[in-house]
């Protein structure tokens, strides 16, 4: 049996996550909408959030879209983010 964490999206829906399932696939088979869906492999930028809390990792993403500065300040793609505890993001405009 896998191990699941709970992803809250700040001000929206809330699913679980697989323990090694990206964050985007999770919300899109839970059937919340709150990110948007671009091209799930971390190069278009469209599915960027800010963590709020919890322990993840995250896999390569374009540098065009997510900076040095931007990963020290938490943002990532939700397609490249892998929670590892409870966790809680914000969608970044």
């Amino acid at each position: 049996m896998s191990l699941a964490h709970m992803v809250e999206i700040h001000g929206g829906s809330a699913f679980s996550c697989p323990d090694g399932e990206r964050v985007l696939v999770a919300m899109e088979r839970s059937g919340a909408s709150d990110i948007g869906v671009g091209c799930r492999g971390g190069g278009c930028g469209i599915c960027k959030v800010r963590v709020l809390r919890g322990p993840h990792r995250r896999g390569k993403m374009s540098k065009a879209h997510v900076s040095d500065s931007d990963l020290a300040a938490g943002i990532a793609l939700a397609c490249r983010l892998y929670p590892l505890g409870r966790l809680t993001i914000e969608v970044v405009d």
